[in-house]
């Protein structure tokens, strides 16, 4: 096999590396910068040029050797390369290539274009490694502009009616791509340190973004009622909240999609809003692949895998410690659940 499956990871012996690892590992290839896929403890990191800055922002000082898009290297008797996955700037499907036979690991991936992250690119493969935290048909996302109709109008509700409203996004990747569907003619928008964060690495690198203001301890929130504000889905409910006083809480998330995670989250509002692919994403870049063996993880892991085997697929299940989109993020921006 060009990938096998341990318990620190999933592992390619030609290469000696590992691909997203959870457990410390000599050498890490890493798909992109959210936690549960980039983390602390490897000796050698490579990723994209364009993961690479949050990476470190996240890691700290750690020996990360950088790779551009479809630039091939060899490592031991493997040939590596990385390719646009669609989820958030700089993220990547790893392709690996021993002896002709050619495995690609998907990361998170999204195949629709959202105005922020590289596109999608399908990979030609013999097998693919695909993510389905979304595997099932009720899972289809509507269009940007939809989406951006849907925010702005409860924002500028919400502000008509006296309060603020305080709107739950990841601080890297959903955070930016809410804040370019904005428009800053309603108002100013401020955001949470832990977004902040992000917003200045990217920023950084050229990724364009709307203005925003940091709150900040001396930062009068009274006096910004109305504003749009953007933070870790931790932060709703929180002091820090509450300080805006009235508000208008929202929660944007593929989850979103089922009524009763909206009620759970007691949030005012829900929003569909996912950086990884949906029913019709999965199906469409499965097929494009060409692979006719396929394995998932992280999600609706058993139905998919049988849909899959209905379709003709040889599919099977990947145990490993990726969390897809969760229902919570830290106030630092790394998720949790």
């Amino acid at each position: 096999m060009v990938l096998t499956f341990t318990e620190a990871g999933i592992y390619c012996p030609a290469a000696d590396a590992y691909i997203d690892p959870w457990k410390p590992v000599d050498r890490a290839l890493i798909t992109h910068g959210h936690s549960d896929h980039a983390r602390w403890g490897h000796r050698r990191y490579l990723a994209t040029e364009a993961a690479s800055p949050v990476i470190r922002h996240r890691l700290g000082d750690i020996t990360l050797q950088t790779i551009r898009y479809g630039e091939r290297t060899r490592i031991g008797d493997a040939t590596i390369s990385f390719h646009p996955a669609g989820h958030v700037p700089g993220s990547a499907q790893i392709r690996v290539e021993v002896g002709g036979e050619v495995w690609v690991v998907s990361g998170d991936y999204k195949t629709t274009p959202d105005g922020l992250s590289e596109p999608y690119e399908p990979v030609r493969c013999h097998a693919f490694i695909s993510e389905c935290t979304f595997g099932l048909p009720i899972y289809r996302w509507p269009t940007e502009t939809a989406l951006a109709a849907q925010i702005n109008s409860w924002w500028a509700e919400t502000r008509a009616k006296g309060q603020t409203p305080v709107l739950g996004v990841y601080a890297l990747g959903k955070a930016q791509r809410v804040l370019r569907l904005l428009d800053p003619a309603i108002g100013p928008i401020l955001t949470h340190g832990a977004v902040e964060a992000t917003n200045a690495v990217l920023r950084a690198q050229g990724i364009a973004l709307p203005p925003t203001v940091q709150v900040t301890a001396d930062l009068d929130r009274k006096a910004h009622r109305g504003a749009m504000v953007l933070a870790p889905p931790s932060a709703l409910g929180s002091a820090w909240m509450r300080a805006f006083g009235p508000v208008s809480t929202g929660f944007a998330s593929g989850w979103m999609q089922l009524r009763g995670v909206r009620r759970r989250r007691a949030a005012d509002r829900g929003f569909v809003v996912s950086d990884h692919a949906d029913w019709a994403g999965l199906n469409s870049a499965i097929a494009a692949t060409g692979a006719e063996r396929i394995f998932v993880t992280h999600g609706y892991t058993a139905q998919f895998a049988q849909w899959l085997v209905s379709q003709g697929y040889d599919a099977g299940i990947v145990r490993t410690e990726f969390g897809g989109e969760t229902l919570d993020e830290t106030p630092e921006g790394e998720t949790t659940g």
